[in-house]
């Protein structure tokens, strides 16, 4: 499992703000909720209606075929998505 989190200004993407995130995801939402991976993100891509397009995310994280991205809102998004990804190897 893993979580894309778009943090809120004035916090800043550390390795303890991670442990924090998984710690409280497992308390709130039981162990086998806890993330492995969390990457941090400005945006996340969505459609016009402003809901996140998971599938295309999963298919940044997977390297499938991205498919149709006809009502995508905001295309930066996936690159945000793809530069976490590969800068967390």
């Amino acid at each position: 499992m893993v979580a894309f989190v778009i943090l809120r200004k004035g916090y800043q993407p550390s390795d303890e703000l991670k442990e924090e995130l998984r710690e409280h995801v497992a308390k709130m939402l039981g162990k086998i909720a806890r993330p492995d991976e969390i990457y941090f993100v400005p945006d996340l891509p969505k459609t016009r209606s402003g809901k996140i397009m998971r599938r295309l995310v999963k298919a940044k994280l997977t390297k499938a075929k991205i498919g149709d991205t006809s009502t995508l809102m905001n295309p930066e998004a996936l690159v945000y998505v793809e530069q976490a990804i590969e800068g967390s190897k």
